[in-house]
């Protein structure tokens, strides 16, 4: 079975979390890390989403950028956010950076569900 991972271009912790948060409402045009902007609300993850990913026929699995770096150093030429997918020949990119900027959580899910297809 195949797995997506998604990378968040943020880091983990309560005060990371804060401060992404509190970006997120003041400058949202500036904030860097668009897959958290598109799947998540100001304090928790949009619903739409949650079920969205709960009913994929693969496992999901989600890192922060220290995280991610920690585990995956040799992917941390990619830049972020960013989603993989491991086969079993290894982990590929699944969605850029850029394809994750220039996609809101309908056009998301719809990319994912294609790609997967």
């Amino acid at each position: 079975m195949t797995e997506l991972l998604f990378v968040y271009n943020a880091d983990s912790g309560f005060l990371n979390g804060a401060m992404d948060a509190f970006h997120k409402i003041l400058s949202p045009k500036t904030y860097p890390c668009s897959l958290c902007a598109v799947t998540y609300g100001n304090t928790s993850m949009r619903t739409e989403w949650k079920h969205y990913i709960q009913s994929l026929p693969v496992q999901t699995r989600f890192l922060h950028r220290d995280e991610f770096l920690a585990e995956f150093p040799r992917l941390g030429e990619y830049p972020l956010p960013a989603a993989f997918q491991e086969t079993g020949e290894g982990w590929q990119l699944f969605l850029s950076k850029t394809e994750l900027d220039n996609l809101d959580l309908p056009g998301l899910m719809e990319t994912i569900t294609a790609r997967l297809a």
